[in-house]
């Protein structure tokens, strides 16, 4: 893992803004009428708005007439008449415009929905390694912050773009219409705000991106930091952790000011270039004026028209800034719907029907990065009903043996049978609804009790639910709760201790009907006493079925039929404990340094 000084300096090179815009239209393609609506009216309202000055020209040409023939002969009902089809005109605009926002913003709030669904359906279906190589932090940023920037691009940059667009070329083609001479006063500056646009959307697009690397840098170190807030604190490191943060706070600072601070350059830059070409207009309306070859009515709607014309153009030099972000956040969003999926059902694969309970590896290697082996050469076999008991020091491959079991990885070389079949033979879902699985690591979500007890058992009943929490001697502990199992934790254990969380999970796993077991140190958050008794019902429990227990304390494994002891990635020995201590190898020697 990166240290705090290495996350917000983490640089993601821009990817195919095409592509990716291809696919976010893909998502607006289940929307295409209402889309296609908010167009037309955006159309009419730019039509509205482009109507607007030629009105307002045609009052000054009035009034300009009027005064030439004397004060009293101007056409003050036909100035009124066009100042008012110019209200109407940009009144009715505005409506439109109203209209085309409010529901494109309902067309964003659609699409986010969607696409965060998408999201979360792609996380279900990844396999347990993408998680191990990513910080929990940092998807939950896709999964929102990058989420909603692609939705307020969607509900207000899109149809501004468009609208701006229409806008620039009707404003064109009217003021070539009014004036030729004109347009060529202002052509130096169109050319060199297109250029300018082009040349800052290639700086500024990759420091988007950046900032959205570094934001979800930040997500993933708080989110990490806020896990261990307990052993921040019991080992005094809050000023540590403070100061780590700042740096990745700064990290993701310095990315945001750089990508804003370029970007926020482009509307001023664009806006001054606008204003040269007014300047320019003023300069030359004025000689054509004086040489008659231009009025009034033409230099004031070429003026407004010229304005109509700037105008969206540094919208748009603003508005790509948030385009860049939007594509710099949908690539990340992207990326992680182009994750290879775990692995898919082999053709013809068949379901694991109840009972399977003889599990059997046969030179199982396995490493989670190629050219690291983890564990190699391993051969056991499980009988149905045996309990076999997997131990040795830490880093031995004891977790990684329950991963190939559950199929959260493949074996890179070798087998796991089940019942005399490959495991790759099964359906995935119906082999891991084979086992059921209590780790060290406890899980409970926010719910009542009985929720997190039934977790895993489909229209469990209550006295079914009370059974299980019996067998595990947690019934007591949950009837003094204020209302008993219909009392709500959350997902941290709220009024319940880390030792009752424990039990609450193997509850869970003793309600879940299953013909194997596995038991990741399911009892090291329990006192001595609390775990005879557990152990007392997990054996009666597991009558007649497998059971894999993976165990520190040996304590808890003597009556284990069989026992593995993995060192460094394989079985170097195996056999029942008055065996193993027998042979005085390395388990004697694990028995002797806890028991004397």
């Amino acid at each position: 893992m990166p240290g705090p000084g290495d996350r917000g300096g983490k640089k993601e090179r821009p990817r195919d803004a095409r592509g990716t815009l291809r696919r976010i239209a893909g998502y607006l393609t289940a929307y295409r009428w209402p889309v296609l609506a908010f167009l037309l009216c955006s159309f009419l309202s730019n039509a509205g708005n482009l109507l607007g000055p030629r009105f307002a020209g045609k009052a000054i040409g009035l009034a300009e007439e009027g005064f030439r023939q004397g004060p009293g002969h101007v056409d003050m009902d036909g100035v009124a008449r066009y100042a008012l089809l110019m209200l109407a005109c940009y009144g009715g605009g505005q409506i439109m415009n109203f209209l085309v926002h409010t529901g494109m913003m309902r067309v964003g709030r659609r699409v986010a929905r969607r696409l965060r669904q998408d999201v979360f359906d792609k996380l279900m279906a990844l396999p347990v390694g993408y998680f191990d190589r990513h910080q929990a932090g940092d998807i939950i940023s896709r999964v929102s912050y990058d989420v909603d920037v692609v939705c307020t691009s969607l509900s207000t940059d899109v149809i501004q773009i468009l609208t701006s667009a229409v806008t620039v070329a009707g404003s064109f083609v009217m003021m070539c219409l009014i004036s030729p001479p004109l347009v060529l006063c202002m052509a130096a500056t169109i050319p060199a705000s297109i250029l300018f646009t082009r040349y800052m959307g290639k700086k500024t697009r990759p420091l988007y991106a950046r900032r959205s690397a570094a934001y979800g840098e930040m997500n993933g170190f708080a989110e990490e930091m806020f896990a261990g807030q307990r052993t921040i604190l019991a080992y005094a490191q809050e000023e540590r952790v403070c100061g780590q943060f700042s740096a990745v706070n700064r990290a993701a600072a310095q990315a945001y000011r750089d990508a804003d601070g370029m970007g926020m350059t482009m509307g001023p830059t664009v806006g001054m270039i606008s204003n040269f070409g007014l300047a320019a207009i003023g300069l030359g309306g004025s000689i054509l004026y004086m040489l008659g070859a231009v009025g009034l009515e033409q230099i004031s709607s070429f003026v407004l028209y010229s304005r109509k014309f700037s105008g969206p153009i540094n919208e748009i030099s603003n508005i790509i800034n948030e385009i860049f972000s939007a594509l710099a956040a949908s690539e990340r969003v992207f990326r992680l719907l182009d994750e290879p999926e775990e692995a898919k059902d082999a053709p013809g694969a068949a379901e694991l029907k109840p009972g399977a309970s003889h599990v059997r590896a046969e030179g199982v290697s396995f490493g989670y990065v190629p050219g690291r082996t983890v564990l190699h050469g391993l051969n056991f076999e499980a009988k149905p009903g045996q309990t076999i008991a997997i131990v040795g020091p830490t880093g031995a491959g004891k977790t990684t043996v329950i991963n190939l079991l559950m199929r959260f990885y493949d074996p890179d070389r070798g087998c796991i049978y089940v019942d005399g079949r490959e495991n790759r033979a099964y359906t995935m879902d119906s082999l891991r609804r084979g086992y059921a699985m209590v780790l060290q690591d406890t899980w409970v979500f926010q719910g009542t009790i009985f929720d997190n007890i039934a977790y895993g058992k489909e229209n469990a009943s209550m006295e079914e639910v009370v059974r299980a929490a019996k067998a595990a001697r947690i019934h007591g502990a949950i009837m003094r709760l204020p209302q008993g199992y219909n009392t709500v934790i959350t997902e941290d254990g709220g009024s319940i201790s880390k030792g009752q969380k424990q039990l609450l999970t193997i509850a869970r796993a003793m309600l879940y009907d299953t013909d194997m077991l596995i038991l990741d140190e399911a009892t090291s958050n329990v006192d001595t006493n609390t775990e005879r008794q557990v152990q007392k019902a997990i054996r009666s429990l597991m009558a007649g079925k497998t059971c894999f227990v993976i165990a520190h304390r040996l304590s808890t494994i003597q009556n284990a039929d069989h026992i593995l002891v993995v060192d460094q990635g394989g079985v170097v020995e195996q056999g029942a404990h008055r065996e193993l201590m027998e042979r005085r190898g390395g388990y004697y020697e694990m028995y002797a340094s806890q028991f004397g």
